[in-house]
């Protein structure tokens, strides 16, 4: 499938996680199809500490390889393996196809609110991750950025120059944590550009699908959450349906207020759900259209020879 867009023009890349069980699998495999035909950069897929964790991203990953036109970016962590461990991994994603990596420290494997401490063996944060993928090979990297700080970090000057230190090291891109304060987003690319980084800032958005555990996970991450944006779902809680027509406007009147600030990247954290990504995709201006067979693709070139 390919697109056709209205101006200006927009680009979208989505994240997904490993599915857990069968059932999860269908799911996030029925909201790849769906958001498929809008083209997007790339698809992103987590990946977390321990064994399974790590095999479920290779499998999601092996399969959008071999199944999709979709252009995969595994998620790589310092959590929990040696240098050593990580660098095969990321052998063996390059083996299979992989271009392109999302490099994080990751979080302490013990849970959230517990400190992260690194590897004895492994590599320290994603500063040294980064230098250590460029070592490697010359793959697009992307890496995380935090319009109201890592709740780590004990000032922003502190945050943006752990930031410059992985484009440094190679980092291309950068993604950040979901936000709702569009304001705070343009204040921190601000920042990021007085202190001479120029890589792209593409906004981390997340449509809500249940605002209690967002609100939660918001708490968690270091952020904020609107009075206004609580208003709008306050009574919700068993009304489903209301709930996700309220979700779709809010992120509705975000993206198109990024837009007219002149954004034109975004990157959804799907949650492995399609319709409000699809739905926001679309007042974006992005539309499938059936794709050109490729053998009459092939002929028209031959045609034209």
């Amino acid at each position: 499938m390919a697109f056709r867009q209205t101006r200006p023009r927009i680009n979208v890349s989505f994240e997904f996680f490993p599915p857990k069980t069968e059932k999860m699998e269908e799911t996030l495999w029925a909201s790849v199809q769906r958001l498929a035909p809008l083209a997007p950069e790339f698809v992103s897929v987590t990946y977390g500490a321990g064994g399974s964790t790590r095999e479920r991203t290779h499998h999601t990953v092996r399969r959008i390889l071999t199944e999709t036109r979709l252009k995969p970016a595994a998620h790589l962590t310092c959590v929990d393996a040696s240098r050593q461990e990580v660098d095969e991994v990321i052998r063996q994603y390059r083996d299979t196809g992989v271009r392109h990596f999302v490099a994080l420290r990751g979080d302490s494997a013990s849970g959230v609110g517990e400190k992260y401490r690194p590897h004895p063996e492994g590599y320290a944060n994603a500063v040294e991750l980064v230098a250590g993928l460029k070592a490697i090979d010359d793959f697009e990297i992307s890496v995380s950025a935090y319009p109201e700080k890592h709740p780590e970090s004990p000032d922003f000057a502190t945050d943006i120059d752990m930031l410059k230190r992985k484009v440094d090291n190679g980092a291309t891109r950068a993604m950040t944590q979901f936000f709702f304060d569009n304001d705070a987003y343009e204040r921190f690319v601000e920042r990021v550009r007085r202190a001479g980084i120029y890589i792209p800032i593409v906004p981390g958005i997340v449509p809500i699908h249940d605002f209690t555990k967002i609100a939660r996970f918001s708490a968690a991450c270091g952020a904020s959450i609107p009075a206004w944006l609580a208003e709008r779902f306050e009574g919700l809680e068993k009304d489903p349906e209301t709930h996700s027509h309220v979700a779709a406007a809010v992120c509705s009147e975000q993206v198109l207020d990024l837009v007219d600030r002149g954004v034109r990247d975004f990157h959804f954290y799907t949650m492995n759900r399609a319709e409000l990504v699809y739905s926001i995709c679309h007042i974006l201006g992005l539309r499938p259209q059936p794709e050109e067979p490729e053998e009459n693709a092939a002929a028209a070139a031959g045609a034209s020879a």
